[in-house]
């Protein structure tokens, strides 16, 4: 009863099997190792392997041969064609992404997106016309905007900017990839 607490215990016979079972497996492992470390041993240096025929032995080092001439004409020209369709992707799908922003970026503006042209016949009523206009032109108050919506806008137009500035980059390396191509 004092030795309850420890559940169900093992037999004698359960552990002779266990203990059996886990020396034939150290056992195995001792030998197999036995063995690697002998066919180490007893290797021949002369045995024959694909690395020989693309590498060369300078003072006892292996330098592997150039890479260079790996592809054919053909296959080069296949991909670089490959490239510029990536890249001409990639510079269409910038450009549509920043048509969207300037077209949501376009009203946020504090300025008016539209102007009207005047015609007046003389001095006196250009100045009619350009005192109408003043009065009627209704400037957004800035202040009652809430600080997240600028800071949004903000990197709204940071992000318009980026998006900018690699379309510049894709057009340019397009370009020359191109040009390469022709050449």
């Amino acid at each position: 009863s004092s030795r309850k607490k420890f559940g169900l215990l093992e037999k004698h016979k359960d552990y002779v099997v266990r203990a059996k079972a886990f020396h034939k497996k150290e056992e195995t492992l001792r030998a197999s190792l036995f063995k690697l470390k002998e066919k180490a041993a007893f290797r021949n240096p002369d045995e024959f392997y694909f690395q020989m025929i693309k590498t060369r032995t300078v003072d006892g080092v292996h330098k592997p041969e150039s890479q260079a001439n790996k592809y054919t004409q053909e296959e080069l020209m296949l991909m670089k064609t490959q490239d510029i369709g990536y890249i001409l992707q990639k510079l269409q799908s910038e450009r549509k992404k920043i048509e969207k922003l300037t077209a949501v970026l376009h009203s946020v503006d504090n300025h008016p997106s539209n102007r009207h042209i005047y015609y007046a016949e003389d001095r006196e009523e250009a100045r009619e016309l350009q005192s109408q206009a003043s009065e009627s032109r209704v400037t957004p108050p800035s202040g009652d905007i809430p600080d997240h919506i600028k800071r949004k806008t903000a990197a709204s137009y940071r992000e318009l900017e980026a998006r900018n500035s690699r379309v510049n980059q894709l057009e340019k390396l397009y370009m020359e990839m191109s040009l390469k191509k022709e050449l």
